[in-house]
């Protein structure tokens, strides 16, 4: 029997994960079919429903659709309760609509595992408090980092995410006015779409301790405004997204198959992957 998934979001057409998920199914030789679904806000939770109804075992959920995925679901993992998002949708047997995020995990595994940056004791600066940031917050505050800032635009936001993710270790809320006193960082993570509308990056220089990486959770093939901006102020190394995207799959996929694939196995791939659309 063949195993069914989907991405759900909107845009999907040039998602990766299809290419992404048949490679961990000949990676640990199980037998799945994954595929895209476009959706609407109004169209969304019926076509996960029918998705099920049709003998899917599971889904994947992206833009714009991750808060809406929490409500619709029946229970929801631990992570997913805090983050009030999910991005992996598990449909059991019983019927109910069991639902997880782990994008979180994945940015960690890509941070720590791949471009060999530990977090454990390090300054780190997330830029961004939307859904981005909720989603990575919590494995980000368990790798027991020396500090972890969260910086928006409106420091409301900022405060709101230290009071969610309180019982799971210190944060701290700034606007991009505080950035110019609160030093230096070890990693600095953008979870925002910033410099794309054409405009550069509101971050002050001198923002890039020695040996700092600037991460983007974004993956464009031709870079990123964030990563442009940070290789010229200071950052001595610089990653887009696409590793976080590879392992947040892993996680999923091992939810639904029991497994997780060897991602190791899949990046010399990559370029097999960036063709698949």
């Amino acid at each position: 029997m063949i195993n069914r998934y989907t991405v759900i979001g909107q845009p999907v057409a040039h998602s990766l994960s299809p290419a992404i998920h048949h490679i961990f199914g000949e990676l640990t030789q199980r037998k799945i079919a994954y595929t895209r679904t476009e959706a609407s806000t109004e169209s969304f939770e019926q076509q996960v429903l029918e998705w099920r109804e049709q003998g899917g075992k599971g889904c994947n959920v992206t833009t714009p659709f991750k808060d809406q995925a929490a409500q619709l679901c029946d229970r929801l993992h631990e992570s997913a309760q805090l983050a009030q998002a999910v991005n992996t949708i598990h449909m059991h047997r019983d019927g109910a609509l069991v639902g997880h995020i782990t994008d979180g995990l994945g940015l960690l595994s890509d941070l720590q595992k791949n471009k060999q940056t530990p977090i454990a004791g390090k300054q780190i600066l997330l830029v961004g408090a939307g859904g981005a940031a909720r989603a990575t917050l919590a494995p980000l505050l368990k790798a027991k980092p020396a500090r972890l800032v969260v910086v928006n635009r409106t420091i409301g936001k900022a405060q709101a995410l230290v009071t969610t993710f309180e019982s799971v270790g210190k944060l701290e809320a700034a606007s991009f006015d505080d950035l110019p006193n609160a030093g230096n960082f070890d990693v600095v993570i953008n979870g925002t779409s910033m410099g794309f509308d054409g405009d550069k990056p509101p971050l002050p220089t001198g923002l890039f301790a020695d040996n700092a990486l600037a991460y983007d959770m974004m993956y464009n093939a031709n870079g990123t405004p964030f990563l442009e901006w940070a290789a010229q102020n200071g950052a001595t190394r610089t990653s887009d997204g696409f590793g976080m995207l590879v392992e947040q799959a892993a996680d999923s996929f091992a939810i639904w198959e029991g497994v997780r694939p060897k991602t190791r196995m899949l990046y010399p791939r990559t370029s097999e992957i960036l063709a698949s659309v």
